[in-house]
């Protein structure tokens, strides 16, 4: 086992004062950041009474009972539901519905919110306004991703964003609808973490990321046409790779789905000897 005495007796003491003091510095620094106001983008209405986010750890699984109902409190669904409350009323135009999927499942932390923008373009200032808001701090990007709906093509992919907030300890998504052509804002100027999800979705999906930094694919090979996780991309796909020893090189071709001469009999396979002809005796006069 090393002890920490063993690091600290190579270094002098004006270093660990020189080490406290740059810790003491940036210390100083993040909390002046987390205390600033909110980005220009950010609508004026959100200086309106905001109901900060419910936190998991200040609620007890046994809720005080209702006097009036005789039955339990659900606190943390009820601070839930004034959290959505503020964002629709702070965010409008932008947020046009919500939603506390599994509101009742106490289980696993009780529901998860769910908001809907309706504009694409209103992802922008949703992402930051609950990155940024002091009551939200949703600043760890989980993941990104599509859901395709081929039979109603004016809003056939379902664009999902999956944050988390550590203060909080609360995971909310943020989800919109588009057709083939509309392109979506990238996050990746707020959350770098969007880079490669982002561009997993257009390479699986073909949901284009305006402002994106390197919009490409990242699962399927050079000059690869399609995108395989549309419901209407055939299971074996258009083309096939193989290892070509004339030419010493791998090679791109159609796909042959081929298979060895069979010959198919569609009589009962119990019908394997054919029945003896009874020949009738004479019959004698």
């Amino acid at each position: 086992t090393i002890h920490h005495h063993h690091f600290l007796g190579a270094r002098t003491p004006r270093a660990i004062m020189l080490s406290s003091l740059r810790l003491a510095r940036a210390a100083s620094r993040f909390a002046s950041s987390s205390r600033a106001g909110f980005p220009s983008a950010i609508p004026a209405a959100s200086t309106r009474t905001f109901a900060p986010f419910p936190s998991s750890r200040a609620f007890s699984d046994a809720a005080p009972a209702d006097p009036a109902a005789g039955a339990p409190i659900n606190t943390k669904l009820e601070s839930q539901k004034a959290f959505v409350s503020s964002l629709i009323s702070m965010l409008p135009k932008h947020i046009t519905g919500a939603a506390i999927q599994k509101a009742h499942d106490t289980a696993h932390n009780h529901g998860e919110i769910v908001l809907d923008v309706a504009n694409p373009a209103s992802l922008t200032p949703v992402l930051r306004f609950l990155r940024d808001h002091n009551s939200a701090l949703f600043r760890t990007f989980i993941d990104v991703t599509a859901t395709d709906f081929p039979s109603n093509p004016a809003r056939r992919f379902r664009v999902t964003y999956n944050l988390l907030s550590v203060k909080y300890n609360a995971r909310i998504r943020v989800q919109t609808f588009v057709d083939e052509l509309t392109p979506v804002p990238s996050a990746v100027p707020l959350f770098c973490g969007a880079d490669w999800f982002e561009r997993e979705v257009w390479d699986m999906y073909g949901v284009y990321f305006y402002n994106h930094p390197d919009l490409r694919r990242i699962l399927t090979d050079y000059g690869f046409e399609g995108h395989p996780q549309r419901k209407d991309f055939p299971l074996s796909g258009y083309v096939e790779v193989r290892y070509d020893d004339k030419e010493k090189r791998v090679v791109q071709e159609p796909v042959e789905i081929t298979q060895e001469y069979r010959s198919f009999d569609y009589s009962s396979p119990w019908e394997v000897f054919s029945e003896p002809k009874v020949v009738p005796k004479a019959v004698e006069k």
